[in-house]
């Protein structure tokens, strides 16, 4: 199993893409956190279905916007497990509006959840990783970072700083034996 034993943190997994990849994890032998902002019936059917696979996993309900709730989160994920390997920052939110449309509050929700959601949880996963000397994280973005598109400013702008976010972190933590990728899914 190619992921034996590693701790992967998986933001809004209690569905659609987020559950695939904590599937896919556990499959390949990880500790799976599904993370859920709400729904905690979701989450714990995922934690279920990967526990089903024969991997370990917990459910955790953390809005990752809210950076007490994150550290909540990965206080958990180290008293269980004591360390955090792998991290998928997954969480996003995607209303679309006329540009001229949207409102500061339509700005900064989007950025609240998508950008600010990445970096409160990739700051305790990389403590994390530096302590091990090994770490993974990826970051979801958008085709809409790079294409742009009409009634998603807002959601493009949040999902291109990702990009920025990503090459940074990438050559600061390198030493660390740490990466930092983006996957920019298209329409599934």
């Amino acid at each position: 199993m190619k992921l034996a034993d590693k701790v992967a943190v998986v933001t809004a997994s209690g569905r659609n893409i987020g559950r695939a990849i904590v599937l896919a994890m556990a499959r390949e032998g990880a500790r799976v956190v599904v993370n859920a902002r709400t729904n905690r019936q979701e989450a714990e059917a995922v934690a279920r279905e990967a526990r089903d696979l024969g991997a370990e996993a917990l459910a955790i309900l953390a809005d990752v916007s809210d950076p007490a709730q994150v550290n909540r989160m990965f206080d958990q994920v180290l008293a269980q497990w004591g360390r955090v390997d792998i991290l998928v920052s997954n969480a996003a939110i995607r209303p679309h509006k006329p540009f001229l449309e949207l409102t500061v509050e339509d700005w900064r929700s989007v950025m609240a959840v998508d950008l600010e959601g990445a970096f409160f949880c990739t700051q305790p996963a990389i403590r994390s990783m530096i302590a091990n000397r090994w770490g993974r994280v990826i970051l979801m973005s958008a085709d809409g970072a790079f294409n742009g598109a009409p009634l998603r400013a807002n959601i493009a702008a949040s999902k291109m700083a990702l990009v920025g976010l990503a090459r940074s972190l990438a050559t600061e933590f390198a030493p660390y034996n740490i990466t930092v990728n983006v996957i920019s899914p298209s329409k599934i």
